[in-house]
C-alpha cells in the first residue's frame, strides 16, 4: 500500500455524470472534505504483472477482475505530528464527560536509531539475564525436591487409610504414571524457558485470561504447600515433646522463620534447600537399613498378620482399594509442579536432569519405605496416622533414630516451605511484569534482591488460608489433593495449545500425541477418584479458587472496574457539589487516563493487515490499555514494507479507542538491541508482543522477554 497524492477534481468533472466514484464524495460535510485524504491500496505483487482484462464501458468489473486495480479510499486527516482526537459521532455513557475521554489520540510514525548508551544497556540486561540461569541440577533439584521427598511424612498414613496392604502397589503405580508427565514438562521448557510456569507457558500459547486461571491454580497449590508442610512439622513436634504453645502457633513460627530464610536470597536458599536435602535422604537410607536389619532378625511374621487383617473379601474391593490408593498416592509426588515454576533460573539444559532427580528418588523412597511400614508397624497403629514413620523408627532401631526421624521430618517439611515460597515469588513478579499485579511487587532488597513484599505477600496469603480453615490440617490437605491434580493438568493442557497455537516455537523434544492425551486422562480419573473418595474436597476447592480468581480478575480489570465506580458517581448530581465528593470524579479520571496511557509494543515483520489486525486486537482484548507500538526492524536487505505504514494508518482509525504509532528500528532484530529498544521507549519486554519463532530462529525466546501472541 503506497500514499498518493490527493487527487484534483475541477468543477466541470465534479458535475458530470462520468464520475461516478465521486458522487459519495458530493454529499459528505465541508468539515469531513477537509479532514480526508485518499490513500492507494494496490494489487498484491504477485498480480501486478499480470495482464487487467479489457471491460466494456456498459458493465462493472467482476469481483476477480476488479482485483487488480487500484482502490482509492479515503481517510482522516491526522496532525503531522501525532496526538489529537479521534473524533466520533458516538454519544457518551457518562453524564458529566465528554465522549474524548473514550477515545485515544491519532498515532504517529518515528524511524528510530538506538543510541550507544541504549545499546549499552540492552548488552548489560541480556549479561544480568543471563547470569540468572545460576542453579544447576543438584540445586534445582533440591528446592522441589524437599516437597517431593518430604510429602513421604504426610502421603503414606493417608494412603494406606484407603488402600490397606495394598497400598506399596497404589504408590508404585502413582510413580511410574508420572513417566507421562516428564516428557511433557521437557519439551514445554525446552521451548518456553520462562520462569512462573505453567502460568507463563499459557500466557504463551492461550489468552490471558485463562492464564490468570493457571495463575490462581498455581498460587493456591504453592500456598497448601508450604501450610500443610509447615503444620505437619509441627505436627510432629508436638508428637515428641509437649509444646508450650497450641501447634497452629508452631506452624505459624515455621512460616516466619522461613521467610526471613526467603529474604537472604534464591541463591542462599537453593544451598540450603540442598543441604536439607541431602541430610533427608541420608537419614531415610539410615531407616531402610535399620529396618531391613530388624527384618533379618524378627521374620516377616507382622507383615504376615496385617495381610490377614486388612485382606479385602473380593476382586472388586481390591481394585477399588488400589484404585482408591493411586488416586491418593499421588499426593507422594507433590512439589514436582513447582520445578516448572523457577525454570528460568536453571542452567540451560539441565531441566531434563532435574525431573530425573525428583523422579527416580521418589519411586524407591514411596515404594521401600510403604513395603517397610507393613512389614514392621501393625496396621492398626498405621491407620491412627500418627507420626507413622516415627514408630517405624522406634522399633527398628529405638529412641536415637526415631529422635532423628523426628528432625528430619521437621527439617524437610521446612523445606518444603521454602519451596512454596520460592515458587510463589516467581509467579508473582511475572504477574507483576504482565501488569496484573502493581509494580512493587518488582522491588528487592538491595543486598540480596530477594522480592520482599511478594514474600511478604505469600507468608501473609498462608495465614489467611491457614485461619480461614480454622488452623485444620485436613481440610487443607483435602483441597491440596484437588488443587495439585488441576495443576499438573495444565502441563499437558499447554503442550497441546502449544502444538496447535505455537507449532513452529523450536525445541529440543516432541512428546507424542498419544502421551499428552493419556496424560490429560489420567488426570481427570484421579480427579474424579479424589472426589468419590471425600466429595467435601471439591467444597473447599472451589470455595478457593473462586475467591482467588475474583482477585486476580478484578486486578487485571482495573479500568473496568474503575469506569463503573465513576458511572455509579456520576449517576448523582449531588456528590459532584459536597466538599468532601466533589474532587472524586477528576481524581478518578486522572487514575483512568494513567492506567490506559501506560503503552505495549507489538514487534511486527510483515506488512499484511489482517495479521496486523489480530495482533492489535489481541491487546484490545487481553491488555488495558489504549497506546500501541507498532515496531519494525530494519535490518537493511529487504527495506520496510512498502504498505507497512499505510496499514498502520488504516488500523489507527480502525481502533479509535488505541493510539497506535509505527517505530521504524534501524537494526537486526536481536535480543541486545529488543532489550535496548525497551529501554529507550520505557516499556518492559514483558510487555512486547511477537510472533511465533521459527525453526531456524537462532535465539532463545527466554534472552527476548517477550510474549508470543501469534502462530
Amino acid at each position: 500500500m503506497a500514499r498518493v497524492p490527493e487527487p484534483r477534481v475541477d468543477s466541470d468533472m465534479a458535475g458530470s455524470p462520468q464520475a461516478p466514484a465521486y458522487k459519495e464524495e458530493q454529499d459528505i460535510t465541508e468539515t469531513s472534505q477537509h479532514d480526508s485524504q485518499w490513500i492507494a491500496i494496490e494489487p498484491p505483487r504477485s498480480m501486478r504483472n499480470r495482464p487487467t482484462a479489457t471491460l466494456p464501458t456498459s458493465k462493472p468489473p467482476s469481483f476477480a477482475e476488479s482485483q487488480f486495480d487500484i482502490v482509492l479510499r479515503r481517510q482522516r486527516l491526522r496532525p503531522k505530528e501525532g496526538g489529537g482526537i479521534k473524533l466520533t459521532a458516538l454519544p457518551s455513557r457518562f453524564l458529566n464527560l465528554t465522549n474524548d475521554f473514550e477515545f485515544a489520540g491519532w498515532g504517529s510514525f518515528m524511524n528510530v536509531t538506538l543510541s550507544k548508551d541504549d545499546h549499552q544497556v540492552g548488552e548489560q540486561r541480556l549479561q544480568e539475564l543471563r547470569r540468572q540461569q545460576i542453579l544447576g541440577q543438584f540445586t534445582a533439584s533440591a528446592l522441589a525436591g524437599n516437597a517431593v521427598l518430604g510429602s513421604v511424612f504426610y502421603a503414606l498414613p493417608a494412603v494406606v487409610a484407603v488402600s490397606s496392604i495394598y497400598s506399596p502397589i497404589s504408590l508404585c503405580i502413582a510413580t511410574l504414571v508420572l513417566f507421562l508427565w516428564r516428557p511433557i514438562m521437557e519439551e514445554l521448557a525446552s521451548a518456553l524457558p520462562l520462569s512462573g510456569a505453567p502460568y507463563t507457558y499459557i500466557l504463551n500459547v492461550s489468552t490471558k485470561y485463562f492464564a490468570l486461571i493457571g495463575a490462581t491454580l498455581l498460587l493456591l497449590d504453592f500456598t497448601s504447600t508450604s501450610v500443610v508442610s509447615a503444620a505437619t512439622a509441627a505436627f510432629y513436634l508436638a508428637g515428641e515433646v509437649t509444646l508450650p504453645f497450641p501447634t497452629f502457633v508452631g506452624a505459624v513460627l515455621v512460616l516466619a522463620i522461613f521467610t526471613l530464610v526467603s529474604l537472604a536470597g534464591v541463591k542462599e536458599s537453593a544451598r540450603l534447600a540442598l543441604v536439607v536435602l541431602c541430610f533427608h535422604i541420608a537419614t531415610m537410607v539410615v531407616l531402610i537399613i535399620c529396618s531391613i536389619v530388624h527384618l533379618s532378625k524378627t521374620g516377616i511374621s507382622q507383615l504376615r498378620e496385617n495381610w490377614e487383617v486388612g485382606q479385602a473379601p473380593s476382586a472388586s474391593a481390591v481394585a477399588r482399594e488400589i484404585f482408591n490408593g493411586f488416586c491418593l498416592g499421588m499426593l507422594g509426588l507433590t512439589g514436582f509442579e513447582c520445578a516448572p515454576s523457577y525454570v528460568g533460573r536453571i542452567k540451560r539444559g539441565q531441566f531434563p536432569n532435574v525431573l530425573r532427580n525428583l523422579h527416580y528418588p521418589a519411586i524407591v523412597l514411596n515404594g521401600v519405605i510403604m513395603i517397610l511400614v507393613l512389614a514392621v508397624v501393625p496396621l492398626n497403629v498405621i491407620l491412627q496416622g500418627a507420626n507413622v514413620l516415627s514408630v517405624l523408627a522406634q522399633l527398628a532401631a529405638g529412641r536415637w533414630l526415631r529422635t532423628l526421624i523426628v528432625i528430619d521430618a521437621i527439617i524437610v517439611l521446612c523445606g518444603g516451605v521454602l519451596t512454596g515460597i520460592m515458587s510463589a515469588c516467581e509467579l508473582l513478579e511475572q504477574m507483576a511484569l504482565h501488569r496484573v499485579l502493581p509494580k512493587l511487587f518488582l522491588n528487592a532488597l538491595p543486598h540480596t534482591q530477594a522480592p520482599y513484599l511478594s514474600v511478604l505477600s505469600f507468608i501473609g496469603f498462608c495465614g489467611i488460608l491457614y485461619a480461614s480453615a480454622s488452623a485444620d490440617l485436613n481440610v487443607i490437605s483435602q483441597m491440596f489433593s484437588l488443587v495439585w491434580l488441576t495443576v499438573m493438568s495444565l502441563f499437558p493442557i499447554s503442550l497441546l495449545l502449544l502444538k496447535f497455537n505455537r507449532g513452529r516455537l523450536p525445541r529440543d523434544s516432541r512428546t507424542p500425541l498419544l502421551v499428552i492425551i493419556l496424560a490429560l486422562c489420567v488426570s481427570v480419573v484421579v480427579f474424579a477418584g479424589n472426589i468419590a473418595v471425600n466429595p467435601a474436597t471439591a467444597g473447599y476447592f472451589a470455595a478457593y479458587f473462586l475467591g482467588i480468581v475474583l482477585v486476580f480478575t478484578a486486578t487485571q480489570n482495573k479500568i473496568h472496574l474503575l469506569r463503573w465506580v465513576y458511572w455509579t458517581y456520576d449517576q448523582y448530581p449531588a456528590l459532584h457539589v459536597w466538599k468532601f465528593t466533589k474532587t472524586w470524579g477528576r481524581k478518578l479520571i486522572d487514575l483512568m487516563t494513567s492506567l490506559k496511557r501506560q503503552p505495549v509494543c507489538i514487534l511486527v515483520r510483515t506488512d499484511e493487515i489482517n495479521h496486523l489486525f489480530h495482533m492489535i486486537l489481541y491487546v484490545q482484548k487481553n491488555e488495558e490499555t489504549s497506546r500501541v507500538e507498532m515496531v519494525f526492524f530494519n535490518e537493511g536487505e529487504e527495506g520496510i514494507p512498502s504498505e507497512l505504514e499505510a496499514n498502520a494508518k488504516i488500523l489507527d482509525e480502525a481502533f479509535p479507542e488505541i493510539t497506535l504509532d509505527l517505530i521504524i528500528v534501524n537494526g537486526a532484530f536481536e535480543p541486545m538491541n529488543v532489550i535496548a529498544l525497551a529501554h529507550r521507549l520505557q516499556i518492559p519486554t514483558s510487555l512486547m508482543f511477537m510472533t511465533c519463532p521459527g525453526q531456524h530462529f537462532p535465539y532463545s525466546i527466554a534472552e527476548f522477554g517477550t510474549r508470543i501472541i501469534s502462530l
